[in-house]
């Protein structure tokens, strides 16, 4: 034993003098240590909300950097008792532990590693110049550079500040660097709330974050989490009564391995003018921080809502089931290995992907993690077909959660499927014009198109308004009358005779503008847009804002036009703000790591219409929500000041509703891709209105708890009212004679 010992001594001094050699070879290319004072951490983009709650990230690496302050006591002792014990004490390099592991390995006994926090730390930022060899004389000058940054950065740094670095710095899996990043995705909190257990947890997977994460190996990870809990009792932070208690308890993590924003077509959009300004890298990696108006409640209400009614569309209109498109067992694969983010902790009346366990007796059992769903007749009514004809084991369907039961982690469902219509919701406030929510279609994963802002569609009766707008400013009153009959138009140059016919086929003879807009009729509307010359039209349009195609012809009065949801929803916010539309802002502020501001965006005002003819007009459209085609909205919201106008296009390719109370606009739009037909009886009021309904009535709820009483529409101090004697309710300017001083 002695010859070996002094063997392995003489070896080891060898060794040491070898490296010492290759130490000073290559002391002069080794950059200075000095760099880390100016090198920041690599950070994504944070996208913020409207309370600062995170929307969105855009990054390579998922890091939130931490203060040493923040970093708490539990999680330090279990990072020092497992990684470095004599971390607070050594000089970067533990030469005990070194010498132990040669005379070890010497002995062909099994050893650990004998790397300090501080040599990590250096081959983590400084891997290509250490360089990656294991063996040989490669192996051993990588070794000596390591020593060497790492006594340089012990000498140059605190403990506290290597401590910190090493916290942000090191990759936990899953795409999380640093603890806090890891703590949010393992534990859903700020690194701040962990406890023994979880810090237990993220110590251990600084040396298997692959291999040791809970996601994909969660026998490894209580393995590990444990060893981690006995370092930290050998090391005398806690009791082994402590350690022992904790390694009974099961790791719980909130079951995502990814994090879903809540406005993944709000933030694409972000991401996409963010790229154009300052580049890729910088988006990535650059640590910009974006604030906007993004109102994350608004969202999940625009959210769900848009997503239940294309649902009931899809049963409603077409009403056929579509085989499942993935079975796990025809894929090789199996049903237990299955995992997917949105099983933890399912809601009520929510929808989930769900995999078929059995199909028996009319009733198909499917699992969600660890949640039982039982679908029985009720359940798959809709589709006419019998339970065995739908699906079978190991097909992933789409279910609704119906009641829940904790007890026994299981609830009653519904069988659902991905609806085929698309739709789009944009929310901007009237005031600001920021943009508080915006939902670009119906699954961003299957299609990142963005219906709100890019698709260019048949706008419909929506265009009316642009029409009446034009003959109120031009001294028309919401009582002047028109005719509603059959008639013949010249529809432009080189053009044939024009014949409109309403959307039931029928004319209702003489009645007022009020009238006419509030049950969208379109030959008097066409009439209209014929006396006051469809150019007239064409440049008020122009004035709110819309840039589409508008070819100077009649049909354009009924909505023969293409726009965008964002153009539409952005004009109509001109009415409730007494005529001025404000530039929709997406982004309020964009800041650099240091908090330095990049660019600012404050409210961008556009005077559009007079106020007189913004408030009549306002007027007409709350008549459209208590008398007219949106009349439902009036029936249901009966206590709150709203407006609106729906929207179809004769072959129903296109639905639209925009409405507004005083502070916010919200318009919807529901169809297909590809323009065809949904069928003879759809309407905007039919399809589109429900879904802003659903989003406002929440809103009114939150601002009626916010305000008291609920707000009015801006009314100018100079209209006067006065009621003829044939009881018509006409306006006019104050100091002028009825009819002569303005509309």
């Amino acid at each position: 034993m002695r010859r070996l010992g002094f063997a392995a001594l003489f070896l080891a001094a060898a060794l040491f003098g070898t490296a010492s050699g290759v130490l000073f070879a290559y002391m002069g290319d080794l950059p200075q240590i000095s760099a880390l004072d100016d090198q920041a951490p690599v950070t994504g983009t944070r996208v913020l909300g409207k309370d600062d709650s995170l929307v969105a990230e855009f990054a390579t690496e998922h890091r939130q950097p931490v203060t040493y302050d923040q970093i708490p006591q539990v999680l330090q002792q279990a990072i020092v008792a497992t990684e470095d014990a004599g971390f607070w004490h050594n000089s970067g390099v533990d030469l005990k532990r070194i010498a132990v592991i040669v005379i070890r390995r010497a002995l062909f006994q099994r050893t650990g590693g004998a790397s300090t926090i501080t040599q990590q730390l250096a081959r983590s930022v400084f891997p290509k110049t250490i360089g990656y060899e294991r063996s040989g004389l490669a192996g051993i000058e990588r070794k000596a550079k390591e020593w060497l940054f790492a006594i340089q950065i012990d000498k140059r740094y605190t403990k506290q500040e290597i401590l910190t670095m090493y916290c942000n710095k090191m990759y936990f899996g899953g795409g999380a660097y640093g603890v806090e990043a890891a703590s949010q995705l393992y534990f859903g909190k700020s690194v701040t709330g962990l406890n023994l257990d979880e810090a237990a947890l993220i110590a251990g997977l600084f040396q298997g974050n692959d291999s040791q994460n809970p996601y994909k190996h969660m026998p490894e990870a209580v393995a590990r989490r444990n060893t981690v809990l006995g370092r930290m009792a050998v090391e005398g932070y806690i009791t082994p009564e402590a350690a022992a208690a904790a390694k009974k308890r099961p790791i719980v993590t909130i079951g995502l391995t990814t994090t879903r924003s809540i406005a993944p077509y709000f933030a694409e959009f972000i991401r996409i003018q963010l790229e154009e300004r300052y580049g890729t890298k910088a988006v990535y990696e650059g640590g910009l921080t974006v604030k906007t108006g993004l109102d994350p409640a608004l969202q999940q209400t625009a959210n769900r809502a848009l997503d239940a009614q294309l649902r009931f569309m899809d049963k409603y209109y077409r009403g056929v089931y579509r085989k499942p498109a993935r079975n796990l067992l025809a894929e090789g694969k199996t049903m237990e290995g299955y995992r997917n983010p949105r099983w933890h902790d399912p809601l009520e009346g929510e929808v989930l992907p769900a995999v078929v366990t059995s199909v028996a007796a009319g009733v198909i059992s499917a699992t969600a993690g660890k949640w039982d769903a039982t679908i029985g007749p009720d359940g798959y009514r809709w589709t006419g077909r019998r339970a065995e004809t739908l699906v079978r084991r190991g097909d992933i369907i789409e279910v609704q959660v119906g009641k829940l039961a904790p007890k026994t982690n299981s609830f009653a469902a519904k069988l659902d499927q991905p609806s085929e219509f698309e739709g789009a919701v944009l929310a901007i406030d009237n005031h600001t014009g920021q943009v508080l929510a915006m939902v670009g279609g119906k699954d961003f994963q299957r299609s990142q198109f963005n219906r709100s802002t890019q698709a260019m569609r048949q706008v419909g009766s929506l265009f009316k308004a642009f029409v009446y707008t034009t003959a109120i400013d031009r001294g028309y009153t919401a009582s002047t009358t028109l005719l509603d009959v059959p008639s013949s138009f010249v529809a432009g140059p080189n053009q044939p005779l024009y014949e409109p016919k309403n959307f039931d086929n029928k004319f209702e003879g003489e009645r007022t503008l009020r009238w006419f807009l509030e049950d969208s009729r379109n030959v008097p509307t066409i009439r209209l847009m014929d006396l006051l010359g469809p150019p007239a039209v064409i440049e008020t349009a122009r004035k709110f804002g819309l840039t589409g195609p508008l070819p100077p012809y009649l049909p354009i009065a009924i909505g023969a036009g293409d726009d965008t949801l964002w153009e539409m929803t952005s004009a109509y916010t001109t009415f409730p703000n007494q005529g001025v539309r404000m530039t929709p802002i997406p982004i309020l502020e964009v800041t650099d790591r240091e908090g330095n501001v990049l660019e600012s965006h404050r409210p961008d005002p556009h005077e559009v219409i007079k106020a007189d003819t913004a408030f009549i007009m306002t007027s007409l459209f709350q008549g459209v929500t208590v008398r007219g085609t949106a009349r439902t909205a009036g029936a249901e919201i009966h206590d709150w000041p709203i407006a609106g106008k729906t929207g179809t296009t004769d072959d129903a390719t296109d639905a639209w509703f925009i409405g507004f109370d005083p502070d916010i606009t919200i318009g919807v739009w529901v169809g297909y891709d590809q323009k065809k037909t949904m069928g003879k009886e759809v309407q905007g009021a039919a399809v589109a209105l429900p879904v802003w309904m659903n989003i406002m009535k929440p809103w009114i709820e939150r601002r009626r708890a916010q305000l008291g009483d609920p707000p009015v529409f801006a009314q100018p101090g100079n209209i006067v009212f006065q009621m003829t004697a044939e009881g018509i309710l006409e306006c006019y300017i104050a100091g002028t004679e009825p009819g002569k001083g303005g509309p």
